[in-house]
C-alpha cells in the first residue's frame, strides 16, 4: 500500500490572467479550484495510473473539509487529523500570453505536537512491510524542521520503503535518514549542496554523492529543459525532456513522484519506471491547475520518451 502524507495541504485557485501585471488592474479569464498539497497530488495521479494509496495528513476548517470531500469524491481513501486552525489556499498565476506561472502560497496553520503525534500514530499503525510511504511538501512553520527525518526512520523500522520530496532544511535533514528515494529538482539539489549546479555533469556528481554518503536509494532530479536524471548505485540515466504543450508546471514534480511510488509498488523494470515517471510529468504539465493527466495522455507520451545511460 502507498500511503501519501501532506503536512500543509492547500486549495490551489489556479487563475488564468493573460498578460498579467504588477500594481495594476488584472482580469481573470478562467479560473479552478483543487484540493493540493504535494503529497496530495501524488495521491490524485497514482488514481490516474490505476492505483491505490491512502492520503494522510492535517486538515482544518472549511478548505479542510473542502479537501476531505473532494478526495472522497475522486475515491481517494484518505485518514487526516482535522484541527481547529483553517488549511492554507494557494494561488497559481498562469499566464499564457508571457509563458509565466506565478505561486503566491499561504504559510497554512500552526500544528500542536499533540496533534502530530495522532498523525503519525494513524500512520505507523497501518504502515507494515513493504508500504510506501512518501513524505512531501512544506510542513506548518511552527514544525520542526526535522520532521521527516524521524518520520522517515520509524516507517522504516516498520520495514517501509520511504519517498522524500521536500526542499530546504526539510531535505537536508530527512535524507539523513537515508531515504528509499529522494526527488529534489535541480534547484533544490544546489541549495542542499549550496552551491549553483550548472549542467548534468554537476547535477550527476551531487546525485551520486547522495547515494554513496547518505545511504539513499535512488535519487531522482528533475531538470526542466534538461530532462532528468535517475542515479542509484549501479547506474544513472538521463531522461531527455518531451517536447509538449505547456499549460502549467504546478504538480509536474508530483506527478513523477506518484509514478515512482506507484512503479515501486507494482515492482514495474527499471526502464518501465523511467518511462512511467517522465511520461507522468510531461502529461501534468499539459494540464491546467492541479488536475491529475488523463491516462491515455501517459500511455501516449510513454512511447515517445528516450533515455540513454550516463553509467550503467
Amino acid at each position: 500500500m502507498i500511503y501519501t502524507v501532506t503536512l500543509n495541504p492547500a486549495v490551489d485557485k489556479t487563475v488564468v490572467i493573460n498578460d498579467f501585471k504588477v500594481d495594476s488592474v488584472n482580469r481573470v479569464s478562467s479560473l479552478r479550484t483543487d484540493a493540493g498539497g504535494k503529497g496530495i497530488n501524488v495521491s490524485k495521479v497514482i488514481k490516474s495510473l490505476g492505483g491505490r494509496s491512502k492520503a494522510m495528513g492535517i486538515l482544518g476548517g472549511s478548505a479542510g473539509r473542502y479537501v476531505k470531500k473532494y478526495l472522497d469524491d475522486m475515491g481517494i481513501d484518505n485518514d487526516f487529523v482535522f484541527i481547529s486552525g483553517e488549511t492554507r489556499t494557494n494561488l497559481k498565476v498562469i499566464d499564457g500570453k508571457n509563458g509565466t506561472n506565478t505561486d503566491i502560497n499561504e504559510p497554512g496553520p500552526n500544528v500542536s505536537e499533540c496533534e502530530l503525534e495522532l498523525l503519525k500514530d494513524k500512520l505507523l499503525d497501518q504502515v507494515a512491510n513493504g508500504s510506501i510511504v512518501v513524505f512531501s511538501g512544506s510542513v506548518p512553520e511552527n514544525v520542526d524542521k526535522d520532521i521527516y527525518f524521524r518520520w522517515i526512520d520509524a516507517v522504516k523500522q516498520k520495514g517501509a520503503k520511504a519517498i522524500l520530496d521536500a526542499d530546504g532544511e526539510l531535505l537536508k535533514k530527512g535524507i539523513e535518514a537515508g531515504p528509499y528515494l529522494v526527488k529534489p529538482n535541480i534547484y533544490e539539489l544546489g541549495r542542499l549542496f549550496g552551491t549553483d549546479i550548472k549542467d548534468v555533469g554537476q547535477a550527476v556528481e551531487y546525485a551520486e554523492t547522495l547515494v554513496r554518503d547518505f545511504a539513499v536509494g535512488m535519487v531522482v532530479v528533475s531538470m526542466g529543459k534538461d530532462g532528468a536524471l535517475f542515479a542509484d548505485k549501479s547506474r544513472v540515466a538521463l531522461v531527455h525532456a518531451l517536447e509538449v504543450d505547456v499549460q502549467s508546471t504546478v504538480g509536474a514534480g508530483d506527478s513523477m513522484v506518484a509514478a515512482l511510488a506507484y512503479s515501486i509498488g507494482n515492482s514495474l523494470d527499471y526502464e518501465r519506471m523511467v518511462r512511467l515517471a517522465a511520461a507522468s510529468a510531461g502529461a501534468n504539465v499539459m494540464t491546467s491547475g492541479s488536475q491529475p493527466a488523463d491516462i491515455s495522455v501517459i500511455r501516449y507520451l510513454e512511447g515517445r520518451v528516450t533515455f540513454e545511460y550516463l553509467r550503467s
